[in-house]
């Protein structure tokens, strides 16, 4: 049996790691700040997707081919690297074009959403602070591109220690 301040301490870190959004969270958010409603839904849906294809391969056996040959490995790494980058550099070159998407959803606002849970309200909040000023929308869209090209080296330049 565990002890009441084992059970407590359980509790109360399990409550801190569902509270805390991951790296899914903040890149759905990232969207939905940046492209709106829909592109973060879209994000969610192609999330949910990558990461049943990920389940399923590894259900197949293809993560333990994968661990085993430094070349499949490499291989799969450097391409997501690139995508990664590649992804970075398009935000970077769109940021721009945020104050278009802002300008056209302005009208949408109000129109019955709810706002269910405390990161969307955040978010909420934050975009529209955002779209009050063209430089803020550049700034995300470019600080967003270069997080991604960071992820991209990063994945690139690193790997497991063989």
């Amino acid at each position: 049996m565990m002890s009441t301040d084992r059970l407590l301490a359980f509790a109360a870190m399990s409550l801190l790691l569902i509270v805390i959004p991951g790296p899914s969270v903040i890149f759905v958010v990232g969207r939905a700040l940046a492209q709106g409603r829909r592109a973060a839904l879209t994000t969610v849906a192609g999330n949910t997707l990558g990461a049943y294809v990920l389940v399923i391969a590894v259900a197949l056996g293809i993560g333990s081919l994968v661990e085993r040959s430094v070349a499949i490995f490499m291989t799969l790494k450097l391409v997501g690297a690139a995508y990664l980058i590649y992804l970075g550099i398009k935000a970077i070159r769109q940021r721009r074009s945020l104050r278009a998407v802002f300008e056209e959803e302005r009208g949408e606002a109000g129109r019955g959403s709810t706002l269910r849970t405390l990161w969307s309200l955040a978010a909420s909040t934050a975009r529209t602070w955002f779209a009050r000023s063209p430089r803020r929308l550049a700034a995300v869209g470019g600080t967003g591109g270069l997080a991604m090209v960071g992820l991209g080296v990063t994945v690139a330049v690193t790997g497991r220690a063989e």
